[in-house]
């Protein structure tokens, strides 16, 4: 008894950690979009809790759908897929939004990735994530992309 006890305290401060790193990573994704943008429509807050709750469904899906957590995960998806959906906005030939709804849906996928466990792969996501919102401030990057600023 005092052994499954133990083994539950354990498994609760581990689940506490997944969320908890989850979030971190999601919030400094987050802080990349506010720390260069004037006007922020999703910043530390929005990534930070997309990641988070990716991450908390991942590991309910883990306990109560022992036949198949894919199902919950699945529903992650489309569920940040369908909001960022409505962060796209089109006008004539000028799209906006696009890329903050490609992040918030990569960054669904760092908190699915923390919640089975995999730290590293999660790191590494979020870690690319950060690098390709960093890219326009680079030197090198402006000189060979073709959308210019002004």
């Amino acid at each position: 008894m005092l052994e499954q006890a133990h083994h539950t305290l354990q498994s609760d401060f581990e689940m506490f950690f997944r969320i908890i790193f989850a979030c971190f990573l999601g919030g400094l994704i987050g802080w990349e979009r506010e720390r260069h943008r004037n006007i922020v429509t999703a910043g530390i807050r929005t990534y930070g809790a997309i990641a988070l709750g990716a991450c908390a469904f991942g590991i309910l899906g883990m306990y109560i759908m022992n036949d198949d957590p894919s199902r919950v995960a699945a529903q992650v998806v489309s569920g940040i897929g369908f909001l960022g959906g409505g962060i796209i906005f089109r006008q004539g030939d000028y799209v906006t939004g696009l890329t903050t709804a490609a992040t918030l849906w990569a960054t669904a996928a760092v908190g699915l990735t923390v919640s089975i466990g995999l730290y590293f792969m999660a790191l590494l996501i979020a870690l690319l994530i950060f690098l390709l919102l960093y890219l326009p401030r680079l030197e090198w990057w402006k000189k060979i992309s073709a959308k210019t600023t002004s």
